[in-house]
């Protein structure tokens, strides 16, 4: 779902939205499915966590608003088969180096506002959405396309988004921060992929 860092640049982050056409209607959590992605000079890792809960508000027939809770405890990484390896790396990404879980257990991305694009394609991104995303009590706004598709039922929406860790305190290998890294660096931006289905 999410591509390599050499089309980082065009479309890092997708993000899958299936929306129902009532307001403030609840995300079913089970169905749900959150993916990350983050790259060092020497590779890349991938995995995914789950929602704690969320909803999305629709109004007349438009996406209005949305609120996603991410379980930053249930991180499991993907890539790596090696049973050892696999949970030191899912061990780390939990402790103070990275996303700090004992002290903030969850993420929060709320919409804030969300506007139609006039004359997008058939499929084309056709909202221009931006929300407050909060990490490890740190909260800045993110912007970026997204194609909503809105039904008398489920609906869809599907996006691009790269989110600066060190916005949030997550300075750990960054080049930004110590030198003489060489590949032990890294990078900053790292992709969350979503895929919600309303309830």
């Amino acid at each position: 779902m999410i591509k390599p860092r050499y089309n980082i640049s065009v479309a890092l982050l997708t993000l899958f939205l299936s929306l129902s056409a009532l307001a403030g209607t609840s995300i079913d959590i089970h169905k749900s499915q959150v993916e990350w992605m983050g790259e060092k000079v020497t590779g890349q890792h991938n995995g995914n966590l789950q929602l704690k809960r969320g909803e999305v508000e629709i109004k007349d027939g438009r996406l209005t608003g949305g609120k996603l809770v991410f379980d930053m405890k249930s991180i499991r990484v993907l890539d790596i088969e090696d049973k050892k390896r696999n949970k030191s790396l899912e061990r780390h990404l939990k402790d103070e180096d990275f996303f700090g879980v004992s002290n903030y257990p969850y993420s929060v991305f709320e919409i804030t506002s969300a506007h139609p694009i006039k004359k997008a394609g058939d499929d084309a991104e056709n909202y221009d959405l931006s929300g407050e995303l909060t990490i490890k009590g740190i909260t800045h706004t993110v912007s970026f396309k997204a194609r909503v598709d809105i039904k008398s039922r489920h609906s869809k929406a599907s996006g691009m988004i790269l989110v600066d860790r060190t916005r949030y305190g997550i300075k750990y290998k960054s080049g930004k921060f110590f030198e003489g890294l060489g590949d032990r660096a890294i990078y900053d931006d790292f992709a969350i992929s979503f895929e919600v289905v309303t309830k």
